[in-house]
């Protein structure tokens, strides 16, 4: 549930699309319209951290990858209609092996209902994921568009956060509350998993042994606070929230979240311990910053701003130290960059792009070596 930006896009913000070799900066895409060729950026020059981008799907709204540990895999979710996913399904794929833009990878969701956030836990033989199957087997529906115009985001009561196997057997519900739990990940020492849920009434983080005991709630303050990711060494966490000041905005905030929705527009870098203390916001940037992730050194944050942006977009990838100096931008597309997730080794990033799609509103997966 963390894509909640991909319908935010311009489509008249043209990128070409088109398959793409591991080892090229462009590609051809011949237009099914006009017939004519044209070339467009893979890889643009300033992004000098990038080396050998390698793009692995072409179509449909696909994001959020998660690296299994030994880094050979990847798990993510997919809205595509020729992979059988009417709306956010989850898939396992072995990203150095198999060709996912002719091929359509192994699902390992249940097919049912809408799934969000996956992940893998230690072993690599199993994973974890939010579901709504067990409220209803058909995909919730989404808010109609607001009369004010603002932009809103659904918190779907009926996400529990479950254990499967790579064959789409699950194997535990990890939650069961009447209310929103999603958004989990799993620490890489492989002791914890933090995840967001709506049980105090309010969108907080908590944290859980893998086998789901111990539960500790780790913010407390009103506003969402989601999309959590722990430090290497499993003792901090960085996550973002959009948290309202004034009692108008407070008021806003949760007269939507009692009609299950939030606006999540305006959202700022938190970072504290993984027992929630030493708690510190660590961008005031304004506009939406998200999707932060761990630098392999656990002393920088690559994330997703658009604070840049004079119309909401584009979206760009960014560094920051961890004590908050430092701010340096990563990606230079015109449109959409977010989802940034090292490897565990360090080598790589894979990342969520609406760079060469042919002007259109599809989101796909790319891979890159990173050069500190």
């Amino acid at each position: 549930m963390k894509n909640f930006f991909l319908s935010l896009i311009v489509p008249a913000l043209v990128l070409s699309s088109c398959g793409e070799s591991a080892n090229s900066d462009s590609a051809e895409h011949t237009d099914g319209d006009s017939g004519a060729t044209k070339k467009s950026e893979v890889h643009y020059p300033e992004e000098t951290h990038f080396k050998n981008i390698h793009q692995l799907t072409a179509g449909g709204d696909i994001a959020e990858a998660y690296w299994s540990f030994d880094d050979s895999k990847l798990v993510f979710q997919a809205k595509y209609d020729k992979w059988g996913a009417e709306c956010d399904q989850i898939f396992v794929a072995d990203w150095y092996q198999e060709d996912l833009i002719n091929n359509t990878p192994k699902m390992v969701s249940t097919g049912l209902g809408r799934t969000t956030c996956s992940y893998f836990l230690p072993g690599d033989s199993t994973i974890l994921y939010a579901s709504t199957h067990l409220n209803n087997e058909n995909c919730p529906p989404v808010p109609e568009k607001r009369a004010d115009g603002k932009y809103i985001w659904p918190i779907y009561s009926s996400f529990d956060i479950f254990i499967a196997d790579l064959n789409g057997n699950i194997l535990k519900q990890l939650t069961d509350f009447e209310g929103y739990d999603a958004e989990a990940t799993v620490s890489p020492k492989g002791d914890k998993i933090v995840f967001t849920s709506l049980r105090t009434g309010d969108l907080e983080l908590f944290t859980m042994n893998i086998d789901g005991s111990d539960l500790k709630q780790i913010t407390h303050e009103l506003g969402y606070d989601g999309g959590a990711f722990f430090s290497p060494d499993g003792s901090q966490l960085i996550f973002r929230s959009s948290r309202p000041k004034t009692t108008k905005e407070k008021d806003e905030y949760m007269e939507l979240l009692n009609q299950g929705m939030v606006t999540p527009t305006d959202m700022e870098l938190y970072i504290c311990n993984a027992d929630g203390s030493n708690l510190r916001q660590l961008t005031e940037l304004g506009g939406a910053n998200w999707a932060p992730f761990f630098h392999p050194s656990g002393k920088k944050i690559l994330f997703s701003s658009n604070y840049e942006s004079e119309k909401g977009f584009p979206f760009n990838l960014y560094l920051i130290n961890t004590d908050g100096t430092g701010l340096e931008k990563v990606s230079h597309d015109g449109v959409f960059d977010s989802f940034p997730v090292f490897s565990n080794n360090g080598k790589f990033v894979a990342f969520s792009s609406n760079r060469n799609n042919g002007g259109t509103h599809e989101t796909n997966l790319f891979i890159a070596e990173w050069v500190d």
